[in-house]
């Protein structure tokens, strides 16, 4: 299982993670900031579960990438 959780709030639109995840990741055109997809938010935390371990190594390279560290990224 991979979990990956945003904190949309403290994004700085720098679009590191949908250049690196493009498949999880896009950015607002509303407010310039990252958008997990498939995801609901909770308290300001956003988490997608996936079984499909491919998707560790795009979010985790997104997860290196962004200069705010809002980004987390688990493989259980």
């Amino acid at each position: 299982m991979v979990i990956v959780t945003l904190q949309r709030e403290k994004c700085i639109g720098c679009n590191y993670c949908a250049e690196f995840a493009p498949e999880f990741f896009r950015m607002s055109k509303k407010d310039g900031k990252s958008v997990l997809l498939k995801t609901l938010d909770k308290k300001g935390f956003y988490t997608f579960k996936t079984p499909n371990h491919e998707a560790f190594d795009p979010c985790e390279k997104a997860a290196k990438a962004c200069p705010v560290k809002i980004i987390s990224v688990k493989a259980i």
